[in-house]
């Protein structure tokens, strides 16, 4: 019974080998005398004599033979017309209609119909007059406005976000961005994007203990999604039903002074010792470190906690402790480099530590509020701000408390 059933499998892919060899030969013919629409009617005509599924190998091999000899079998999934690039479905999509398919340049035509015959001679009058215009998707509004996320996220990052915010923020925000956000929605129109989606991405950033990063692209994400509200490419934004928790802010230790002899220990040999001292004994930030100068008595730095992009300087007078370290001039590193270094030498502990070690020592030693907040860049409020104008005498002064 067994022999009879691989001998017939035998005889059928011999049959299909045949086939194939002549399908090579005439297709050949064809290219070389310019009419390789010619064959594609006639098999448009023959797949609507063939019934579907029904013929046998010896059916198609006769049809073959008798109409243009370059049939092949016809398959489960799909009929391939051996015309390169024509194919129509064997079965009707889920929708019920029959899809069709020609390969032009590169470029996929798709043809639909409610029957295989009315596909084939769609397709017949696009080989005789032309294939249709391919439809391109609409990427901007009536205002010139970009509704692709991608598109969109660049047009607000370059008309709008970098006029509000500072430059070290922007380059923040636009590397979370093409870290988180740009890989997950890509050019995905606006409209398309589902709560369940950003759900998903706030998520899985969560679930692998980036709690603050989850903080970061959820913002991100949220001032888009309202810009393109205001330039109604949407209606609603997506985040509004989005369940995030912020998450706990965890706040810098100080550091003991036996750690911060450790720390002057450990960078005694190094050019760089200066640079740690003056973090942390004017609690510059670590991105402030590197526009400090010293002018008058005081370091100048750029206080980069300033919204709408204003410039704004502090001044912090030369403590006593401060002073020994800044006879020579200041040899400067990358942000980088001190993090790590930092790192290695504390390990309990992060670059910003020292801002919060020069904080608390300030409060240690009985500083006014008032030039705690000015020395470490703080707000005074809106009417401390208005109305408070102090001396550097006074700051002085005050910082002369600074002493441990």
């Amino acid at each position: 019974m067994f022999d009879e059933e691989i001998t017939e499998a035998i005889k059928a892919l011999f049959t299909a080998s045949t086939l194939l060899t002549k399908i090579k030969h005439k297709l050949a013919e064809y290219e070389k005398s310019g009419l390789i629409g010619v064959p594609a009617e006639k098999y448009l005509d023959l797949i609507m004599k063939c019934e579907r599924r029904s013929a046998s190998i010896e059916d198609l091999q006769r049809n073959t033979t008798n109409d243009c000899d370059v049939l092949p079998a016809e398959k489960e999934q799909d009929m391939n017309l051996n015309i390169p690039g024509i194919s129509i479905n064997s079965r009707p999509r889920k929708d019920g209609r029959w899809q069709g398919q020609i390969l032009h340049d590169g470029v996929r035509y798709y043809v639909y119909g409610q029957s295989r015959e009315i596909v084939a001679n769609k397709i017949k009058f696009y080989l005789k007059h032309g294939l249709p215009r391919t439809k391109k998707r609409k990427s901007t509004n009536v205002y010139g406005v970009p509704e692709t996320f991608n598109a969109f996220a660049m047009y607000y990052f370059d008309n709008f976000r970098k006029k509000k915010v500072a430059e070290y923020t922007l380059k923040q925000d636009l590397s979370r961005y093409n870290k988180y956000l740009l890989p997950y929605f890509k050019e995905k129109p606006i409209k398309k994007i589902s709560p369940l989606e950003c759900q998903k991405l706030i998520d899985d950033i969560s679930e692998q203990g980036k709690g603050k990063t989850a903080d970061e692209i959820y913002g991100i994400l949220s001032v888009i999604f309202k810009m393109a509200i205001k330039h109604n490419v949407i209606v609603r934004n997506p985040l509004d039903v989005v369940l995030h928790i912020k998450h706990e802010h965890e706040h810098g230790t100080a550091l003991t002074k036996e750690e911060e002899n450790t720390l002057k220990e450990s960078l005694r040999d190094s050019p760089f010792l200066p640079v740690f001292m003056l973090a942390l004994y004017t609690g510059l930030r670590p991105n402030e470190i590197k526009t400090a100068r010293i002018e008058n008595g005081f370091i100048v730095a750029v206080n980069s906690k300033r919204k709408n992009k204003k410039v704004e300087y502090k001044k912090i007078p030369i403590c006593k402790m401060l002073a020994p370290y800044l006879e020579k001039p200041l040899v400067f590193t990358s942000e980088m480099y001190m993090r790590e270094k930092f790192k290695k030498i504390l390990p309990g502990h992060r670059l910003y530590d020292l801002r919060t070690t020069f904080y608390s020592r300030l409060k240690e030693c009985g500083v006014s509020d008032t030039a705690i907040k000015l020395f470490v860049g703080h707000s005074l409020g809106a009417l401390g701000n208005a109305y408070t104008c102090v001396s550097d005498e006074f700051l002085k002064r005050e910082m002369e408390k600074f002493e441990y």
